[in-house]
C-alpha cells in the first residue's frame, strides 16, 4: 500500500494520461505536465474513496474541521490554531457535514451484499509497476482492491456517478475511458502476478439514497480496452522516441509505419 502522493512520484505512464492521448499526444503532455488542481468536489472524492476503502486508516490521513464562526474573534482564534496543527500534521482536512455524507454513503455500501463482499474485503490501494513488454515503458496502475468473489479472483474499482440507472454507467465508461482502465490494470496485475483476475466496477451514487450497483466486465469490454491500451502504448512509444507530441492535425507523425 502506497499513499496517493507516494504513487504519484513513482515513474510510468498511468491510465488517466494515457486516456488524453486518444484526443491527441499535446493533449497527453500537457496533462502530464498541468496535474489537475484541488477542488472542493476533487477533495471529497477523495476522502470518500479513502474511507470506504480504507476505514481504520481514515484518521491517520484526515482531521476533521472545528465548527467556529470566523467573522468573530474567538472563531479566528480556533481556526488559525486548525491551520497551524493541519500544517504540522500534514492531514488534509474534512468537514462534518461531508463526513456525514461519507457515513451515509458508507452505509449504502454495506447494506449492499454483493459491493460489500468486493469492496471490504482482500488488499487496498495496491500499487502496480510493470515494464510493457513490446515497448519497453514503464506503466503503473493504483488498484482499489484486489480480492476474490465467488472463487473467482478480482480487480475491483469504486466509481461514483450521477446515476446508476440503465445505460447511464455504460455512457461514463465511454466518456472516461474505463474500458482503457480495466485492461491496463488486468494487464498490470497479471505482469506482477501471473494470474488472470476477472474485472468489476462498483458505482455509487453521489445523492441520497446513495445508490449502489456491480457491474462485472465481460471478456468483450476488456478485449476491447486491451486493444485501445496497445494502440495508445504505441503511439506514446512513437512520440517518445521522437520527441514530437503532435496535435490532432499531424496524426501522420506518429501514425503506423
Amino acid at each position: 500500500m502506497s499513499t496517493e502522493q507516494e504513487y504519484n512520484a513513482l515513474d510510468g505512464v498511468r491510465r488517466s494520461a494515457l486516456w488524453e492521448l486518444k484526443k491527441s499526444p499535446a493533449h497527453y503532455l500537457y496533462a502530464v505536465m498541468n496535474p489537475p488542481k484541488e477542488t472542493p468536489a476533487l477533495a471529497f472524492g477523495s476522502a470518500s474513496h479513502k474511507y470506504i476503502l480504507e476505514t481504520d486508516d481514515f484518521w491517520n490521513e484526515y482531521t476533521l474541521t472545528p465548527e467556529c464562526d470566523r467573522r468573530t474573534k474567538d472563531g479566528k482564534a480556533v481556526w488559525n490554531q486548525f491551520q497551524e496543527e493541519l500544517a504540522s500534521s500534514g492531514k488534509s482536512p474534512v468537514s462534518g457535514s461531508d463526513y456525514n455524507t461519507i457515513l451515509m454513503m458508507n452505509q449504502a455500501i454495506l447494506d449492499h451484499p454483493t459491493a460489500s463482499e468486493l469492496l471490504k474485503t482482500g488488499q487496498h490501494e495496491v500499487t502496480i509497476q510493470w515494464t510493457d513488454p513490446e515497448t519497453g515503458e514503464p506503466c503503473k496502475c493504483r488498484v482499489d482492491c484486489l480480492t476474490e468473489w465467488n472463487g473467482q479472483k478480482y480487480i475491483v474499482d469504486y466509481k461514483t456517478t450521477t446515476s446508476c440507472e440503465d445505460g447511464h454507467f455504460e455512457r461514463a465508461c465511454r466518456t472516461y475511458g474505463y474500458k482503457l482502465q480495466a485492461a491496463m490494470y488486468a494487464e498490470g496485475v497479471f505482469a506482477q502476478t501471473f494470474e488472470q483476475y476477472g474485472f468489476a466496477f462498483v458505482a455509487q451514487e453521489k445523492n441520497p439514497p446513495y445508490a449502489v450497483r456491480v457491474y462485472f466486465c465481460d471478456r468483450g469490454f476488456l478485449d476491447e480496452g486491451r486493444d485501445l491500451f496497445r494502440d495508445l502504448i504505441r503511439t506514446y512509444h512513437k512520440c517518445k522516441q521522437a520527441g514530437i507530441w503532435p496535435g490532432y492535425e499531424d496524426k501522420e507523425l506518429y501514425g503506423d509505419e
